[in-house]
């Protein structure tokens, strides 16, 4: 599989993603504030920070090739609260609790960039959880698996015994909603289906 895109992300969910497709591509090691744009709404965060995660990897990969680069950035909105990756168990405990019996966003933004052009889209996915106990929920943490994900759960992995619904994009709240990547990917001329 031949490198096709830059992918401004450490993220190995993304990667597995991409590798799932058969889209070959290499990771660029960026650093953005992913605190920046708080008084933005959650899908306009998740998309500004895409954005910029995708302008950081460009600046970063443009001296070695020119391919697109490809970056997301996921936020979880509850109750008008946007839950990003839980600093410790305290905190993902109390997100979990939190949306344990409910339904929450999942924002997932999307960008390309190439040059001066960049385009970008933002995933909108409903999430419902099931009910669950303290017993689970500390349980499900010392996995260590929620450490690290946008609101402290993968639905990739074990996390999705908690997960009820999903109405929208299962690879948005993954963390790359391929069907956004590859129409914008499209745009850039990489077509993963053709003749």
């Amino acid at each position: 599989m031949s490198t096709k895109i830059y992918l401004a992300s450490r993220s190995l969910r993304r990667r597995a993603l991409l590798d799932q497709v058969g889209l070959g591509h290499e990771v660029i090691e960026i650093d953005v504030d992913e605190s920046a744009h708080g008084e933005l709404a959650p899908p306009a965060r998740a998309e500004q920070l895409a954005v910029d995660k995708a302008q950081a990897g460009w600046r970063a990969a443009a001296r070695t090739r020119e391919l697109p680069v490809l970056a997301a950035d996921t936020l979880i909105e509850f109750e008008d609260e946007v839950f990003g990756k839980p600093r410790d168990r305290e905190a993902a405990l109390e997100m979990l609790a939190r949306l344990a019996g409910h339904s929450h966003w999942v924002h997932t933004g999307v960008a390309v960039c190439a040059g001066r052009r960049c385009e970008s889209t933002v995933n909108r996915t409903r999430v419902t959880m099931r009910s669950s106990s303290a017993a689970e929920r500390l349980a499900y943490w010392n996995t260590g698996e929620p450490r690290g994900k946008a609101g402290g759960y993968a639905v990739q992995g074990l996390g999705a015994v908690f997960v009820e619904t999903i109405h929208g994009s299962y690879s948005g709240v993954v963390g790359l909603p391929l069907c956004d990547a590859v129409q914008l990917l499209g745009r850039f001329g990489i077509e993963l289906l053709h003749e």
